[in-house]
């Protein structure tokens, strides 16, 4: 069940009649990492949403939550976030989608695949190495701090995408699917171009609705939250404002 938080922005999205953007961010990161963004899309003229990751059941939980919108959203997601996004957009729920550095599901799954161990906290050392390999060391300690979820609290990273269910539900043929953007960036370890363009050939099958996919040159898997935020942020809202209104 969505928190009162998330209820209480499900609330104002509906009393404002304005188009929301529902920000799904990775189980490892905070909901405030995507402030930035959603400052510039309510500059824009939409309604943003930062949802908080859930205990339980993901896809579930974020479709609930999207249920109780008067409008139909637009959705961005990020990691395993890109992955609901997809999920979501499948189940017609998403007016306009970009998936940004998705995590592949088992079908599109390019062996092998880089991946960080499941059971392990994402220490500095990791984020480092993983996410923020395309920074230097003092802006990668910054976003180290400031945006990923602290210990003891924090979940495991996921191992793949099996911690998301259900991966069945992920239909990227839907009729009601939507537009969708996804976007890679070159130096990115946790979702490498051959893992995202896996997503769109899998994604490009839906006859009915634009497929796109981009790569951002010398981004890695921190690319929206490290100094190059803007440049990601202002192509999803390009993308998205091409096919709906704020």
């Amino acid at each position: 069940m969505p928190s009162t938080s998330d209820l209480a922005q499900v609330r104002h999205a509906n009393a404002t009649g304005g188009t929301p953007v529902v920000f799904i961010h990775d189980p490892w990161l905070l909901p405030s990492s995507w402030k930035r963004w959603a400052d510039v899309f309510g500059e824009a003229g939409f309604v943003p949403i930062l949802p908080a990751w859930p205990a339980g059941e993901a896809a579930g939980h974020f479709a609930d939550l999207i249920g109780g919108l008067e409008h139909k959203p637009a959705v961005v997601g990020h990691g395993a976030g890109g992955l609901l996004t997809q999920i979501i957009a499948g189940r017609g729920l998403a007016c306009a989608a970009v998936a940004i550095s998705p995590s592949p599901s088992p079908a599109v799954l390019p062996p092998p695949m880089t991946r960080v161990n499941g059971t392990t906290p994402l220490t500095y050392e990791l984020f480092r190495h993983f996410l923020a390999n395309a920074v230097g060391e003092e802006e990668a300690r910054r976003l180290h701090t400031a945006y990923v979820v602290p210990a003891p609290g924090a979940p495991p990273l996921p191992a793949s995408t099996t911690d998301l269910r259900p991966w069945d539900e992920c239909d990227a043929t839907a009729k009601d699917r939507g537009p969708l953007l996804i976007v890679s960036g070159e130096l990115d370890r946790i979702v490498p171009w051959a893992a995202a363009h896996a997503s769109y050939q899998r994604q490009a099958r839906n006859e009915q609705h634009l497929t796109e996919i981009i790569e951002l040159p010398g981004r890695s898997h921190s690319l929206t939250v490290d100094h190059g935020w803007r440049e990601v942020c202002g192509t999803a809202l390009t993308f998205i404002q091409r096919f709906v209104e704020p």
